[in-house]
């Protein structure tokens, strides 16, 4: 499946971001979706997955209770809400595949830069 990631900017610290990951050529409801990010000079770490049905989510510690990960299978899209952004949150974001179950995340989009000023 290919995947592209949209929906970044700048913000100011305490707002909020929609990030979008729409999906093409294969359907992503055969697949686990999630979000990643890399900040300048820090390796990428994990943000959010979401099961392929959708009822199954899961955050890292850092953004529990600030972002919510959801999914819309009929339009072929992943979301990414980010709320009450801080300035550690200051990264490239991008949208990531896998096979339903214990498989790595093998597709990936091209990211999206979100900015948050302090």
């Amino acid at each position: 499946v290919q995947l592209q990631a949209s929906g970044g900017g700048l913000v100011q610290a305490g707002g909020s971001l929609r990030l979008s990951c729409a999906g093409s050529g294969r359907t992503v409801s055969r697949y686990d979706m999630g979000w990643f990010r890399q900040a300048p000079g820090k390796e990428r770490e994990f943000v959010a997955a979401i099961s392929w049905s959708g009822s199954r989510t899961y955050y890292a510690e850092s953004v529990k209770g600030r972002f919510t990960i959801s999914r819309d299978n009929a339009m072929n899209t992943v979301a990414l809400q980010m709320n009450s952004l801080i300035p550690d949150d200051t990264a490239v974001y991008y949208c990531a595949g896998k096979a339903r179950g214990p498989y790595e995340y093998d597709s990936w989009g091209q990211g999206t830069l979100v900015t948050v000023s302090s």
